[in-house]
């Protein structure tokens, strides 16, 4: 039907006049503003308010999505904040573990060289008293060969042997005068 319209309102046209491409006829834009007319009604009528709707929800979720951001947001930063504490006091307690450690080897060490100068102290005494016990046994035995060995002599120089207690009495005093 529209093509009828078209072609009734060509033929009243003088046919030395040039169509524009551009600018519209003047039916075309007629019939173009009723349509678009009755569009915006039935969108105004029907579609405007599913959009409007549509936008309002899409509005709504960006918000409450917004929301939850910046809640998980503060709840992040809360957790960072709390394993950063975390941190520090396990560097913290690390280094507290460390020094008590150093202090106890500190301690263990001085107590082995204590227990080590001791026990050299100790062997010293012993070594000293060990060498006097010796030197004593020494003296003594000497003392005794000597003894016995004057007492061999004077009785060949003397040729007379006096007895053997008496000798030894004389000779253990002549050693003790000696040996002071």
């Amino acid at each position: 039907m529209l093509n009828l319209f078209v072609l009734a309102a060509e033929a009243g046209k003088p046919a030395s006049e040039s169509h524009n491409p551009i600018i519209p006829e003047l039916n075309e834009l007629v019939y173009s503003l009723i349509a678009f007319a009755v569009l915006i009604l039935l969108f105004k009528k029907f579609g405007f308010e599913a959009v409007k709707n549509g936008m309002d929800a899409r509005t709504k979720r960006i918000r409450t999505d917004l929301d939850q951001a910046e809640s998980a947001k503060g709840e992040a930063e809360g957790i960072l904040s709390e394993y950063k504490k975390q941190l520090a006091d396990a560097k913290a307690e690390s280094n507290r573990i460390i020094d008590e450690a150093r202090q106890q080897a500190e301690k263990v060490k001085a107590d082995v060289i204590e227990s080590t100068n001791k026990e050299v102290a100790d062997l010293k005494a012993k070594a000293t008293q060990d060498i006097e016990t010796a030197r004593t046994a020494a003296l003594a035995s000497l003392q005794t060969s000597v003894a016995s060995i004057a007492i061999e002599l004077a009785e060949k120089v003397v040729e007379k042997n006096l007895d053997r207690d008496t000798n030894k009495r004389l000779i253990d005093s002549f050693i003790a005068k000696v040996g002071s």
